[in-house]
């Protein structure tokens, strides 16, 4: 498996798929392109059906345009095979000749693959990560007396602590600026802001139903901030960026945990959403959201236990609970915007890491279904789903919202 640093990365919403990756795309082939007449992008599958929503066409244009004039092709109805989110880059020269034509895939998290056997960006960044399972992993653990976040740090050694520490930062960063603007998402929806009102009426409420409100306001702030194409870090996505920021928030503020032992939390969650990514996907135009805020709240899930002095065992019955229970969930976008239902799911998805952990924390670790199983399953169920279901809102809630109208 890669480092956690290929997991969390700091950038700009709404999309690590459709907007993060893109961007980098362009940038790699403007360095090599430099002096180019003009640029013609064309962009495939779930990457044209929901790029105007995702702002995939600025994202490459504010890379290009300043070179040479540039063209966006969309084309939804082609599927390209090594993932939906395909991209054509073409440069041609000042006589019209044509300089470079290059494919390449946005396939979550704002990692890129050629999609080839010598894929430039496969062979960039090495493995860091002997094992790659689960089981593997709470086995050396177990064996070594160890946490999983020693594994971390057996891996990658003391200087991922320093570069989790920053993605800490711009989470809370990302809390706070959600937490104090109001107004309107960008957009046809006119959505509203909602993190601000959710938080001055929790503060009015009882504890119990307190801490459900502050979580909510949390991923609300970090999910609109992504929304408006705010700077956030991925966990594992942009579209699923609130859920871990708001649960680590919470528990920081609510229950005084330091940010050594946060960020500690931080790498016990970055392994089991390298888990997924490593053996099925995180991308919803691949799997569709399971991948996304399921994996969040696994991730989520994982975290709190940790902080609650769950076992190994235990930790990974909260993860498994956290991914089984968003098994089959649907990437279907209203206008192809990060907006209804993903900010919505976030919040409830926060909520729900919470209750996975204590339910964990209840029983011994053992259970019958492992959290390898359900990232197999997903991955299956994610084959299974029609494209419609997948970040193409030809499908599902965007269908539906279309009929209203």
């Amino acid at each position: 498996m890669k480092s956690l640093r290929e997991l969390y990365k700091i950038g700009k919403g709404p999309s690590s798929s459709h907007t993060m990756g893109p961007n980098k795309a362009a940038k790699d082939f403007a360095a090599r392109h430099p002096e180019a007449a003009r640029f013609e992008v064309t962009l495939y599958g779930s990457l044209a059906a929901t790029g105007k929503g995702h702002m995939t066409d600025v994202a490459i244009t504010e890379v290009l345009e300043p070179l040479a004039p540039t063209q966006i092709i969309w084309k939804p109805e082609i599927f390209l095979p090594f993932h939906p989110n395909g991209m054509q880059f073409k440069a041609f020269g000042a006589d019209g000749s044509l300089e470079e034509d290059w494919t390449v895939y946005s396939v979550g998290g704002g990692s890129l693959s050629e999609g080839t056997p010598n894929d430039r960006y496969a062979a960039g960044t090495e493995d860091v990560y002997e094992l790659n399972t689960l089981a593997e992993i709470q086995q050396w653990c177990e064996n070594n007396g160890r946490s999983y976040w020693e594994y971390v740090e057996y891996c990658e050694g003391p200087g991922i602590w320093d570069y989790l520490q920053t993605i800490w930062e711009a989470m809370q960063e990302a809390v706070q600026r959600g937490l104090n603007t109001e107004g309107v998402l960008p957009g046809p929806l006119n959505l509203p802001r909602k993190a601000v009102m959710y938080h001055v009426k929790a503060t009015g409420y009882k504890p119990h139903l307190q801490t459900r409100g502050l979580v909510y306001s949390y991923a609300l702030a970090v999910s609109e901030e992504n929304a408006s194409g705010g700077i956030i870090a991925t966990a594992p996505t942009c579209g699923s960026s609130g859920v871990l920021p708001a649960v680590l928030y919470h528990l920081s503020r609510g229950h005084n945990f330091s940010d050594i032992r946060i960020v500690h939390a931080l790498a016990t969650a970055g392994i089991f959403g390298n888990v997924v990514k490593q053996n099925a996907s995180i991308s919803g135009a691949e799997v569709g959201c399971q991948g996304e805020v399921g994996v969040a709240c696994a991730m989520a899930s994982a975290a709190t236990c940790h902080l609650f002095g769950g076992s190994p065992a235990q930790i990974e019955y909260a993860a498994e609970m956290g991914l089984e229970h968003h098994l089959g969930m649907t990437c279907d976008p209203i206008c192809g915007l990060v907006q209804i239902p993903c900010i919505e799911r976030n919040a409830f998805a926060a909520t729900r890491a919470l209750d996975a952990n204590l339910y964990a924390t209840f029983s011994d670790g053992k259970h019958c279904v492992s959290f390898d199983h359900v990232v197999e399953v997903m991955k299956q169920t994610g084959k299974d789903l029609p494209s419609l279901y997948k970040e193409t809102s030809t499908g599902g809630l965007a269908k539906g919202y279309r009929r209203k109208k």
